[in-house]
């Protein structure tokens, strides 16, 4: 067995992976084939001819590097793994991107990496420039704004706002998205590409817009600076502060550029100023940083030529390719101007068919309602025609009611001056029996008062006598006169009656009176009785009226409502207006009588 047989095969193919913004891409490469060869396959796959502005990035251990074009690609730092990873960025950054990007991919590749680094916040942006880049991502998205499509959280599963934004204001996510919403309704009728385009004029004015930052020190000890590269030229930073630079060298006042290992030098064109020195932490980094100033001062000169041949065929190209389009765009937009018109038309044409259907039906319902409605009438004259007979006949007889009314009228007004006669009357006799009883009562307070008086008298005679019997009596007996010869028991007895019969005079005297009172008394309370009796008589011939005259009221509505109807003949009948009988005297006069009363 030869040598040659146990040497092991090499492969002559790699498997590489290309991630772009928007897609992912594997390719078969050959061991020999340089960076470029590899980028050009990735430019082409892409349609891309603006390739001055890319590169194929990758990472080496803690930083990233870019493929050189010149070099093998296994031979440069790549990762060893199968396929190998490489990721299609923008390396370069335009000026303005308005006049240098060219190609519609060039744009929608650039608006992608922005966009990804404003809301990385890798590129600084302030809420209010972030609503508005937000307004022209959501445009170039969806297209013009349909309040009918796009109905309120269309926006929840897309990113738009940098988290430091949603979290500077207590703001929720439906509110974001109202504010979104009403700057994206104002975007009608601008195209994707005119979106993203609008989307990097504002993000190109950002101040961190298409920089690139490296840590660097200005001397061997302090690690305090940051270094940026952009389109513009160098700026030497504050490690806090990434806006706005302490130092800035433009391109054209940069007179060479050199590193020794981790040392870097800037000489400026101007020779009086000094020269800056600065260090990095690795060679590899200073390797970079002069990469990127090289092929960022190319662009830089070359802005300012005549664009070379290319450039001029491909901004043509792209002009008649704008023209085009925007053609394009207007034809569509008179198309969708007069097909929204023709639909609007035919809304309208069923809008007023439905209409005009709806009128006939309703005219139709109204023909039937009117013929129903005819038939009926005929039904309600006839009926009417037999109410008219009806009611004439009930008006003859209303006009008998109303003699007979008159006669009963007039029989009423009659009795009713009796009983008013009676009324009076009685208010007289009730006047008559107060004035009676107030004066029965003046004199039983007078009897009253005697008869105490009486009782009074008599029982201090009582005492007084008992007195003078008792002391003075006998003493007088005894020294006045010779004693006499003691009385017989029936002369005793018969002075004793005697004074008793003294004593006891008064008292029949006040029986008799008590009595005449009390017959006097029952003598009033029978009349009293008999008057009430009469006064209840007069009180249920007072209510006997009062039903009378609400039968004649009720006769008399009856009579209005027949005439309502359409009575011919005046059937009126007379109803006497119902007298007001006063109480007042009456009352005051019962109430008298039942005072007194209680209080004998």
């Amino acid at each position: 067995m030869s040598i040659l047989g146990l040497k092991k095969k090499q492969p002559k193919t790699f498997k590489v992976k290309v991630t772009t913004m928007d897609a992912e891409m594997e390719f078969s490469c050959e061991v020999k084939w340089k960076g470029k060869d590899l980028f050009d396959l990735v430019c082409r796959t892409v349609g891309l001819r603006e390739t001055w502005f890319f590169g194929l990035r990758y990472m080496v251990k803690d930083t990233y590097a870019w493929l050189k074009p010149d070099k093998r690609v296994l031979d440069q730092e790549v990762p060893k793994d199968s396929p190998i990873t490489f990721h299609f960025l923008a390396k370069f950054f335009p000026e303005k991107v308005e006049e240098e990007l060219v190609q519609e991919i060039t744009q929608h590749l650039f608006f992608l990496q922005v966009k990804k680094q404003i809301l990385d916040e890798e590129i600084f942006c302030s809420p209010e420039a972030s609503v508005l880049l937000a307004s022209y991502a959501v445009q170039a998205k969806y297209g013009d704004y349909d309040p009918n499509f796009h109905k309120p959280g269309f926006l929840a599963q897309d990113e738009l706002l940098p988290k430091t934004v949603l979290m500077q204001y207590q703001m929720t996510a439906d509110m974001w998205e109202e504010k979104i919403t009403a700057w994206y309704a104002e975007h009608r009728g601008i195209a994707r590409d005119e979106a993203e385009m609008e989307y990097l004029k504002i993000a190109q004015d950002l101040e961190m817009y298409g920089v690139s930052y490296f840590d660097i020190t200005q001397n061997k000890r302090d690690t305090d600076l940051l270094l940026g590269v952009d389109a513009q030229g160098l700026h030497i930073y504050s490690p806090n502060s990434k806006l706005t630079p302490n130092k800035s060298f433009p391109w054209s006042g940069i007179r060479n550029i050199s590193y020794s290992e981790k040392e870097f030098t800037i000489k400026p064109l101007d020779k009086k100023k000094d020269v800056f020195k600065f260090y990095s932490s690795q060679l590899r980094v200073n390797k970079l940083i002069l990469q990127l100033c090289i092929g960022n001062h190319d662009l830089f000169m070359r802005r300012r030529k005549v664009d070379s041949i290319e450039v001029q065929q491909m901004k043509a190209q792209a002009k008649e390719e704008k023209a085009r389009k925007k053609m394009e765009r207007q034809i569509l937009a008179r198309e969708k101007q007069m097909r929204e018109e023709a639909e609007r038309a035919k809304e309208e044409m069923e809008r007023r068919l439905f209409q005009l259907q709806d009128e006939a039906r309703l005219a139709n319902e109204a023909l039937l309602r009117s013929e129903e409605t005819a038939d009926l009438l005929a039904e309600k004259a006839q009926i009417a025609e037999e109410e008219a007979k009806l009611l004439a006949h009930k008006a003859a007889e209303a006009e008998q009611e109303r003699q007979r009314l008159e006669v009963t009228a007039m029989k009423t007004k009659e009795e009713k001056r009796l009983m008013e006669q009676k009324m009076r009357e009685a208010e007289q006799l009730a006047v008559k029996l107060v004035e009676q009883s107030e004066r029965r009562l003046k004199e039983a307070d007078h009897l009253k008062q005697d008869l105490t008086e009486a009782k009074d008298a008599e029982r201090r005679a009582k005492q007084k006598l008992l007195e003078i019997t008792k002391t003075t009596y006998p003493l007088i007996a005894a020294y006045s006169a010779p004693p006499a010869p003691p009385a017989p028991p029936e002369a005793a007895e018969f002075a004793y009656e005697a004074t008793s019969s003294r004593l006891d005079f008064k008292d029949s005297d006040m029986k008799r009176l008590s009595m005449e009172i009390e017959r006097e008394r029952l003598e009033y309370m029978e009349k009293s009785k008999h008057l009430q009796d009469q006064l209840k008589e007069l009180k249920s011939e007072i209510e006997s009226l009062k039903l009378e005259e609400q039968q004649q009221q009720q006769q008399q509505q009856q009579q209005q409502q027949a005439s309502m109807y359409g009575l011919h003949g005046d059937a009126r009948a007379y109803i006497p207006e119902p007298v007001y009988i006063p109480h007042s005297n009456r009352n005051s006069a019962y109430m008298s009588q039942m005072a007194f009363f209680e209080e004998v």
